[in-house]
């Protein structure tokens, strides 16, 4: 079951990818907020549709749960309209390595600290390897861009 979830990630990594790609080319035509906006709307449409069809009952309701657990909501917001800008300007390979490096950061404090009501897993020299890796990586496509950018 682990190696199946790990792939769907992979999978959702790679729609973002290709969700990037298409709402940078869309914002550059009509704009980065109605590009944000249709993003959203139509993603609230098809997850109601889902709800609605598929979704089991749930003990609670949105009603129900902690005020500041709702805020998540409202991270996906600045991720979309960043990406839209990002893509135009870098390209969608840097856009998208440069989000994953802030998600890797960010979400090793998450785990080390505990924070957020998530259970704690330590830091580790593996760990940073990673983040450092990760960096590299950054780095080396986004200087692989640089000869594209000075021809345009």
């Amino acid at each position: 079951m682990t190696i199946f979830m790990i792939c769907l990630a992979v999978l959702g990594g790679a729609l973002l990818s290709i969700q990037a790609a298409i709402n940078g080319q869309l914002g550059a035509k009509v704009g980065v907020f109605r590009c944000a906006f249709l993003t959203f709307a139509l993603g609230a449409v098809v997850t109601a549709l889902l709800i609605f069809f598929f979704a089991p009952p749930q003990p609670h309701s949105l009603l129900d749960v902690p005020k500041w657990q709702l805020l998540g909501a409202l991270c996906g917001v600045p991720y979309i309209v960043i990406m839209v800008l990002a893509v135009q300007r870098i390209g969608t390979a840097v856009a998208t390595v440069a989000v994953i490096f802030g998600q890797l950061a960010m979400s090793m404090l998450i785990d080390n600290f505990g924070w957020l009501g998530n259970a704690a897993i330590a830091f580790s020299p593996s760990r940073l390897a990673a983040v450092v890796c990760l960096a590299i990586a950054l780095f080396f496509i986004y200087s692989s861009n640089k000869p594209a950018r000075a021809s345009r």
